[in-house]
């Protein structure tokens, strides 16, 4: 038997997935590391950890499926976006731990690049916001950290990447520096018009081009792995961001097309086709994907708080054992009660933007417990949507009766599920198969090898498991919307707000 490998490289875990010839998920090994809080508000990640990671679950699904090596034609790659590492070239080292995503640490850069009236200009260029979650500002704070290696960062010697460019530097044994348009589109140095990495924004920032890698098609030809690494050389032919990879995974290839992904945070994506889309209501315009050099566009809404706010449930304040178990206490919520958690822990991203925003918990009595605190983290994740899909209408009013395809940890939670639909007032379908990131990068490694069909036939095949249908009336439904937006507006502290 044959079969692609996907590598999943998520913010809480490392996951390697065989898919095998009909697109199954055969064989699945997943495995956490370590979380780093050097600071209030700063996220890192240790790039040793994540490497062992990635190499410990592809073995191990290997040795659960039983298979050698050389039955995988081809390796794909999806992975946390924006997260930020430098290494040195010769010898793979990072100079730093890996500055994530969610990391706040580069607000002040932030704001005196806005101070300079360079916000338009970065806007324009790249699509998105001028916000700490992008990795510009985060190469840039590294590069001034290690600013006595700057001469050597301009010959090239030192390198950066995304979290797929170290894979594959690494996979690869240092042959390929290269990422994909979407990974690309998402730094906050890359003209996702012009297709290049921008002079102006690279000097603005620091960067020296140098330390940039080549950016390719979302399928291509990425290199071989090193035959040390798994025995045999394996090709990697497939690369997205998670979010693309999700939105491939979905098969949303036409423009309208909604897909919602619950994770860690929440990103919603709608297809706008060949268009390159401004939003006037602080979404981000990015790359969907890039197949055989043309490019796909689409408007993205980023929440930073999803699944993480069960987590905090769990680990933070510690009244629920498991992630499952917050929709069952979530039932049991007195109805009387309001309660509405703001999951502001990193700030607040789409459509707000406000990254100096802190969390808070509204509405609370002497009668309220840990029953109506999780219905409230939950319902938190409905009202986020909401908010995004409400910039998506106003951005693109032709996607109003567009269905919502949802995927993620989190789309496993009925109870969660059924309350989006029921705040969007419009169906939420959910996939037979839930593994649509890890399933985009597949299908991407898959497909440019012919070992799996064009976009028409795998858009064809893709088959929703369930369908929630709102049940929420119009009056009530807007009754709680309210009440959500009165509460972030007490937690709002930017005057970019």
């Amino acid at each position: 038997m044959k079969f692609v490998l996907s590598i999943d490289q998520g913010t809480t875990s490392s996951r390697a997935i065989l898919f095998n010839k009909d697109l199954e998920p055969a064989f699945t090994v997943q495995k956490e590391f370590q979380q780093i809080f050097p600071n209030s508000g700063w996220v890192e990640h240790d790039p040793e950890e994540i490497w062992k990671s990635v190499v410990f679950v592809c073995k191990e699904v290997m040795r659960k499926a039983n298979i050698d090596a050389s039955q995988i034609v081809s390796i794909g790659i999806t992975n946390q976006r924006e997260t930020t590492l430098i290494w040195e070239k010769n010898s793979g080292k990072p100079i730093h731990n890996a500055i994530v995503w969610q990391d706040r640490r580069t607000r002040k850069i932030c704001e005196n690049l806005r101070r300079d009236n360079c916000e338009k200009m970065i806007s324009e260029k790249t699509g998105l916001l001028l916000d700490p979650y992008f990795s510009a500002t985060k190469v840039k704070w590294l590069i001034d950290r290690f600013r006595d290696r700057y001469p050597k960062f301009h010959k090239g010697d030192y390198l950066f990447g995304t979290v797929d460019t170290f894979l594959i530097w690494r996979l690869t044994n240092g042959k390929v520096h290269a990422t994909d348009a979407t990974n690309a589109s998402r730094t906050m140095l890359y003209d996702i018009e012009k297709d290049c990495w921008s002079n102006d924004i690279c000097d603005l920032m620091g960067v020296p081009k140098p330390m940039l890698p080549r950016v390719m098609n979302s399928a291509d030809d990425f290199g071989r792995t090193c035959s040390s690494i798994f025995g045999v050389e394996i090709p990697i032919n497939g690369v997205a961001g998670d979010q693309h990879a999700a939105t491939i995974g979905q098969a949303c290839f036409e423009p309208g097309m909604v897909k919602s992904t619950y994770g860690t945070g929440c990103f919603a994506m709608v297809n706008t086709g060949k268009k390159l889309q401004r939003t006037r209501n602080k979404l981000l315009t990015t790359i969907a994907y890039k197949l055989e050099g043309e490019i796909t566009y689409a408007l993205e809404g980023s929440i930073f708080v999803a699944g993480a706010v069960v987590q905090w449930l769990r680990d933070g304040i510690k009244i629920i054992d498991n992630a499952k178990e917050s929709g069952e206490i979530a039932l049991k919520a007195d109805p009387a009660q309001r309660l509405y958690l703001v999951p502001a822990f990193t700030g607040l991203g789409a459509p707000y933007w406000d990254s100096e925003a802190r969390g808070a918990i509204f509405g609370l009595t002497r009668n309220s417990g840990r029953a109506e605190i999780c219905r409230a983290a939950l319902e938190s994740i409905g009202f986020q949507t909401l908010d995004l899909v409400e910039s998506m209408k106003a951005d693109l009013p032709g996607i109003e009766k567009s269905v919502i395809r949802v995927d993620g940890g989190m789309s496993a939670s009925n109870w969660t599920m059924q309350f989006i639909a029921d705040m969007l007032g419009s169906p939420v379908d959910r996939p037979k198969n839930l593994e649509t990131t890890a399933l985009g990068a597949a299908w991407l490694a898959g497909m440019y090898v012919g070992f799996y069909s064009n976009i028409s036939e795998f858009s064809d095949n893709w088959s929703k498991d369930v369908r929630f249908e709102p049940r929420l009336d119009k009056v009530d439904r807007q009754a709680l919307y309210d009440g959500w937006k009165n509460a972030v507006n007490r937690t709002l502290t930017s005057d970019f707000n």
